[in-house]
């Protein structure tokens, strides 16, 4: 990775400085098998999201609230234009499938490598033989089971030949036909790797994080939020710390799910299982098969049934 190195000894600031932004600035993340992800520059810190918040709060209430209660009050309370005073710049390296679904959040600015000007390398994406799943039984666009160790492997070939093929054919357009870098590049596969700058305030990147360190997130993009959750706890640890307890490990509830509770705890005479809660939301409440599976779920991890 170009990684440009901007401190010299003259170079001095009156900014605020994270210590844990600092370390990680330049520092690449490897990320799945040929990809990366790492800081390029950021703007403010906890201290930030303490200052913008204090503005409206008048004179005097800092002997009275630290940063760390005021911060966790804000996130708690979904106060949330303060953390958008913090700004984070990556530069990522991922196959352009995943870079589709990260464009989806639409909250950032980002600058992305040019197929019209630049020759593309040949990197591909290829899924370790674990990583290759059937389609999910319930989830329309997620997946399964794994596939077992020859269909796993019969299908890494597929996509290895498939990728060394298109890519034979884009150079032979460009260096022996002299077709158009725009034009040889459209029958290239979207396991191709491609990069960009990408620059989010702090606020959507939680929310980026949210969704996409999901289990049910896509498995390939759930390794780039991992890496990227790493860079933010560093730079804002009091605001991630926020994001951990209210988000990440927050559970909610429907109000479907509300009531079955309500009904679950009247009823001190039995444990119940998934059964019971399945057949009460079938007698009391319109759920669909996926909303029901999903409160089981929840129920289960939390112990409420068995």
């Amino acid at each position: 990775a170009d990684r440009p190195d901007f401190q010299t000894p003259e170079n001095t600031t009156k900014r605020l400085i994270s210590p844990g932004a600092e370390k990680r600035l330049g520092v690449p993340i490897k990320v799945l098998d040929h990809g990366f992800i790492y800081l390029v520059d950021y703007s403010g810190g906890d201290e930030s999201i303490e200052r913008a918040a204090r503005v409206s709060y008048g004179s005097g209430t800092r002997k009275t609230s630290k940063t760390r209660g005021l911060i966790r009050y804000l996130y708690g309370n979904q106060h949330t234009s303060p953390f958008e005073m913090v700004e984070l710049t990556f530069h990522a390296k991922m196959p352009i499938f995943v870079a589709r679904q990260w464009v989806r959040h639409r909250t950032a600015n980002l600058n992305e490598l040019s197929g019209r000007y630049s020759i593309l390398d040949s990197e591909f994406y290829i899924p370790s033989p674990e990583d290759v799943s059937l389609q999910s039984k319930y989830n329309k666009q997620g997946r399964g089971d794994a596939l077992d160790a020859d269909a796993a492997n019969r299908v890494r070939e597929l996509l290895i030949a498939d990728s060394t093929l298109n890519y034979s054919h884009y150079e032979d357009m460009v260096e022996n036909d002299g077709v158009a870098k725009e034009l040889a590049r459209i029958g290239l596969p979207v396991n191709l790797y491609t990069q960009w700058y990408w620059k989010c305030d702090l606020r959507n990147i939680f929310h980026f994080l949210s969704l996409r360190m999901d289990q049910h997130a896509q498995y390939e993009i759930r390794q780039y939020a991992n890496a990227m959750a790493e860079i933010v706890k560093d730079t804002v640890p009091i605001a991630y710390e926020s994001f951990q307890d209210y988000t990440l490990d927050s559970v909610t509830f429907s109000g479907p799910e509300t009531r079955i509770m309500r009904m679950m705890i009247d009823d001190k005479t039995k444990r119940f299982t998934a059964d019971d809660v399945l057949l009460i939301a079938n007698n009391t409440e319109d759920l669909s098969e996926r909303e029901k599976q999903a409160m089981v779920d929840k129920f289960v991890g939390l112990g409420l049934i068995k």
